[in-house]
């Protein structure tokens, strides 16, 4: 009795750990699914775009029938791709293709200028927006899903209930970039200005600083002269009687009439 309650114990113990990861693996695989299709609903509506696409481009370039059926066969493959690794090498030539589409229609400017063009391409951008969100959430969920799949003793249960590695949805590393779908126009050279006769008008002379009056500068006070000493008169020697006798009769000579 003792072993058959032991061993009921170990099945039912096994049989709880193998409901435990056959749940686990039906979450992820489930994710998995939801996330796969909503990169499939995306790729969808690109497809709807690409035949307006050709249309649009074919009203204006007419002649370049070789892209137009290269981008026509690209996008008949991608439509029956069945796993995402077909769908990933179908996708990527479905890009090479409209690389080559929006090449020619750079030749044409009245072509990026049409309404209904440029209408296209903004759509079709938000659509590689949304369908590279939509891959990064997939290749997430395909990781946690094989990853459980795979540790021990998951993978015996597993292999046991049929679960299988899901593929990854890759792009190649040219093709990482969404399609170019905005041409911006470039701006015309501005015209050079015709030659004239007429003499230029010379330029405004700059307003001259005002000068400032100049302040006189205060003079420093004259020095005192300093008084010069006065030199001793000479005193003429006192003149005696004869001799003024003399002078006296020299100057009445000179006096008389000749």
């Amino acid at each position: 009795m003792e072993v058959l309650l032991i061993l009921g114990v170990l099945a039912v113990g096994v049989a709880l750990f193998a409901i435990s990861v056959y749940n686990g693996l039906i979450v992820l695989k489930n994710k998995v699914d939801e996330g796969w299709a909503d990169i499939d609903t995306q790729l969808k509506r690109r497809w709807d775009l690409i035949p307006n696409m050709v249309e649009t481009v074919k009203g204006y370039a007419k002649h370049e029938d070789k892209v137009f059926i290269q981008v026509t066969e690209a996008r008949t493959a991608a439509m029956a791709a069945k796993s995402p690794d077909a769908h990933a090498k179908a996708e990527n030539m479905l890009t090479s293709t409209l690389k080559s589409l929006f090449a020619v229609a750079e030749n044409y400017p009245e072509l990026k200028a049409n309404q209904n063009f440029l209408d296209l391409q903004a759509t079709l951008k938000e659509v590689e927006e949304h369908i590279q969100m939509s891959r990064r959430y997939y290749n997430g969920t395909v990781r946690d899903f094989n990853t459980k799949l795979q540790v021990f003793p998951n993978n015996v249960i597993a292999g046991f209930l049929g679960f299988k590695d899901r593929e990854f949805f890759e792009i190649g590393d040219d093709e990482r970039k969404n399609v170019k779908v905005s041409f911006n126009e470039q701006a015309p050279a501005p015209a050079a200005p015709a030659p004239t006769t007429e003499a230029p008008t010379p330029a405004p002379e700059a307003p001259k600083a005002e000068e400032k009056p100049e302040v006189p500068k205060p003079e420093a006070p004259a020095e005192p002269e300093e008084p010069k000493a006065e030199e001793p008169k000479k005193e003429e020697p006192p003149v005696e009687a004869s001799d003024a006798s003399s002078m006296e009769q020299s100057g009445a000579e000179k006096e008389k009439p000749e």
